[in-house]
């Protein structure tokens, strides 16, 4: 194919190359043609000759045969290597250019957020004075404080934060399953790891009874780092009522999957403690008191509880 063309171009076609090129790319100014050369789909010059009235379309309806996918090049002096329109090629990605598929996150929840921060700061639910974090004793090895936070964790597993407060403040907690696990675990520790506890999330959740959950809190309050969002009864609840979750979801690992993955990493830290603290007190799982949410308009749990108080009366 590419000595037919060759053989097309080179016969003279005088000055109606320079009108060809100029229609078909307006970048090409000042096109010469006793210097132009056309580099065909082989990248082998073509030289064109002046002179003679033959059609540049014989050398066109030759090219097309090659398929809109290849293109043409024009390389002329003084101009750089362009590509006609005509010939244009097949769009490529940019791999450095990142997706900008847009990622699902919910509506004004930055707004939801502060309006939570701003109900929160008088800091009077049980989290702010009972939680895990305060149940250290704060003159003790930091072994013993990041056992003691595992513990804390174990024991508040579906358990209200003031009752796990006073069982650590007990020397000899009744015998329950709980404390099983906390025995088996403690001699697990002694064994495997110098009386200190796990520092990762996957040797914390092999563990007798510490789960996501309690593994990503412990990571947080024992080894200050950030591993993932703790998704506990209170966490899940907010989260599903606010909206915060593309769909319903029927656990905590699924609510804590759906909001990591939306959810700026630098709020990851915060969450829990807010969410956990505003369920506490006002987003409660009986009688929430939607009535004085400041969110009881942004979140549709909060608007179909207030609509349907209104009909009521």
């Amino acid at each position: 194919m590419a000595s037919s063309i060759r053989s097309a171009v080179e016969k003279n076609v005088g000055d109606s190359v320079k009108s060809y090129t100029t229609r078909s790319s307006a970048r090409l100014k000042d096109i010469k043609t006793e210097h132009d050369s056309l580099i065909d789909v082989v990248n082998e010059p073509i030289k064109i000759t002046q002179g003679g009235s033959s059609s540049i379309n014989r050398v066109k309806a030759r090219l097309k045969g090659v398929g809109k996918r290849r293109h043409l090049k024009i390389k002329c002096e003084d101009t750089k290597l362009e590509t006609s329109p005509y010939f244009s090629p097949p769009e490529t990605k940019d791999r450095d250019v990142p997706d900008k598929k847009t990622r699902w996150e919910p509506r004004d929840w930055v707004q939801v957020a502060d309006n939570i921060r701003e109900m929160r700061k008088g800091c009077d639910a049980p989290v702010d004075d009972m939680g895990c974090d305060k149940c250290m004793d704060e003159d003790a090895p930091p072994k013993v404080r990041r056992y003691q936070s595992l513990v804390s964790l174990m024991l508040s597993s579906q358990t209200k934060d003031q009752t796990t407060f006073a069982a650590m403040q007990r020397t000899a907690p009744t015998r329950t399953t709980k404390v099983k696990y906390i025995r088996n675990t403690t001699q697990i520790l002694r064994d495997r790891y110098n009386e200190d506890i796990p520092d990762t999330v996957d040797k914390l959740c092999q563990l007798p009874g510490v789960g996501p959950k309690m593994a990503h809190l412990c990571m947080s309050v024992a080894w200050d780092t950030l591993t993932g969002i703790g998704v506990d009864t209170h966490v899940h609840r907010i989260s599903n009522r606010l909206g915060w979750v593309p769909k319903p979801t029927k656990t905590p690992e699924r609510t804590r999957a759906a909001l990591e993955s939306w959810l700026p990493r630098e709020e990851w830290q915060e969450i829990n403690h807010l969410l956990v603290g505003f369920g506490q007190t006002i987003c409660r799982p009986v009688n929430p008191l939607c009535g004085t949410c400041l969110n009881n308009t942004l979140c549709p749990f909060g608007r179909a509880q207030t609509r349907y108080k209104k009909d009521d009366k």
